[in-house]
């Protein structure tokens, strides 16, 4: 099939892809910037608060992945159970995102509620760090079972098109998150200055403010994930082992994934707090950035599902080459977007001048492998996963991180002993090797795999 700019710019395509991406990339710019502002927050209090709480959403970032992995699983059902029409499947898929999700969840929440400082060390030997991250972690893990309630209900909607009540739900709980951390953090108002622990209320209550909307909204409304316990629970042996066969591989990925990303906290936290510190600051500015690459990825992801569950292979292979085209335009213009505003973003953090000019390295590093960045995003949220090819999407980021990446994080920083920002460009390097081997696969429209079939 020829691509060419008049039929990627279809009116339809164009019309059906904003509908979807423009609310996901909204509620992802709006977490991203609050996420920035808790930073700047957090950041006023010193550095090694900076890295306490980096250091503990680290752990938290391996659950999120985690849940990431079962909901996008669950997705993969939904977006293709939609194009089928079959309502009372996507009930069945929600309850078992419900049970895998929030047993998953409640297990770190022990883990991290009595021994904090154990998890810690894994990243640290910074005997202060460790002290405020515990504070700061065994709090906010009282918010975990409350997030995997809400991240099943979220993903299920955005799988069958309805994205804007995830995004004001998110909206409304991100903000009262930012009040509460101004109001706590600092003891503005009469309220009691609680520092870090401040912080990690604020997004507890924010949390449980988030699922109270969300489930009120979705019952009230009667929406098509308003089941009652036997709809969302009554699992048949055929759909709980087809969804094993397909999720496994994602959640397996995400795991994996997410452990190499904590291998690459673990070498940078090692080298020194500066340098995590500067990681984390750069990380926060990247994803402000990266909320475009998940609303393309999530629209790309429902509309090639809902297309493959209609059997219409080939409307979702189209979709496949447009959304590809697209993440490469996309990538280029962030890239050059990073780049330039990066001293004048940095500019708002209260950080050291160490800090300050590593951060600004990072993200130039950054913004020269943005590109494919995008690309490998749009890839295996949207293409593979969407597709059902699960198994090569695995194997695929398992081989750049594992075999590539961690290796050169840790040869880069302990045996060549480079500056943190060289470091971070070898490990951000594997994103090349990754589109490389992910271009043919996309070409070869192997991909394209109907789930759901013979389902009942």
């Amino acid at each position: 099939m020829t691509i060419t700019s008049s039929n990627i710019m279809d009116r339809t395509f164009i019309k059906r892809m904003l509908t979807i991406a423009l609310p996901i990339s909204l509620q992802n710019l709006i977490f991203s910037s609050l996420n920035m502002v808790d930073t700047v927050m957090i950041g006023r209090l010193g550095e090694a608060e900076i890295a306490a709480v980096g250091l503990a959403n680290q752990y938290f970032f391996i659950l999120n992945l985690l849940l990431f992995g079962i909901n996008s699983g669950g997705a993969i059902f939904t977006a293709q159970f939609w194009g089928k029409k079959d309502t009372s499947n996507i009930k069945r898929v929600l309850g078992i995102t419900l049970i895998l999700g929030g047993g998953l969840s409640i297990l770190f929440a022990v883990l991290a509620f009595f021994n904090p400082e154990f998890l810690l060390r894994i990243f640290t030997k910074d005997r202060t760090v460790i002290g405020l991250g515990s504070k700061y972690l065994r709090i906010v893990s009282l918010s975990y079972f409350i997030t995997a309630i809400s991240f099943a209900y979220s993903f299920i909607l955005r799988s069958i098109g309805q994205a804007k009540l995830p995004m004001v739900v998110s909206g409304v709980s991100l903000l009262t998150n930012t009040l509460l951390n101004y109001l706590l953090i600092f003891g503005n108002f009469g309220f009691p200055q609680m520092g870090i622990q401040g912080a990690a209320l604020a997004t507890l209550v924010s949390r449980g403010l988030e699922i109270v909307f969300l489930l009120t909204v979705v019952y009230r409304q009667k929406m098509v994930l308003a089941g009652r316990i036997k709809e969302l629970f009554h699992i048949s042996r055929n759909l709980f082992k087809r969804y094993i066969d397909t999720a496994l591989p994602v959640i397996l990925n995400e795991g994996f994934w997410v452990v190499g990303m904590t291998m690459y906290s673990i070498s940078y936290a090692r080298i020194s707090t500066e340098a995590i510190a500067s990681v984390q600051i750069a990380n926060t500015v990247q994803s402000i950035f990266m909320v475009v690459a998940f609303g393309l990825g999530n629209s790309c992801a429902v509309m090639l599902g809902n297309s493959i569950g209609a059997k219409n292979e080939k409307e979702a292979i189209d979709y496949g080459f447009k959304f590809s085209i697209l993440s490469v335009v996309t990538g280029i213009l962030l890239g050059v977007l990073i780049f330039t505003t990066a001293p004048f973003i940095l500019s708002f953090f209260n950080i050291s001048d160490t800090v300050y000019q590593n951060a600004k390295y990072i993200l130039m590093v950054i913004s020269f492998f943005m590109t494919f960045k995008i690309f490998n995003t749009i890839l295996i949220i949207g293409i593979l996963r969407s597709g059902g090819d699960t198994k090569f999407s695995l194997i695929l980021e398992m081989s750049s991180v594992w075999l590539y990446g961690v290796p050169l994080a840790f040869i880069g920083a302990h045996v060549l002993h480079l500056p943190i920002h060289w470091v971070v460009a070898l490990v951000t390097s594997e994103e090349v090797v990754k589109a490389i081997f992910g271009v043919p696969r996309v070409i070869s429209k192997k991909w394209v795999r109907n789930v759901v079939e013979s389902i009942e």
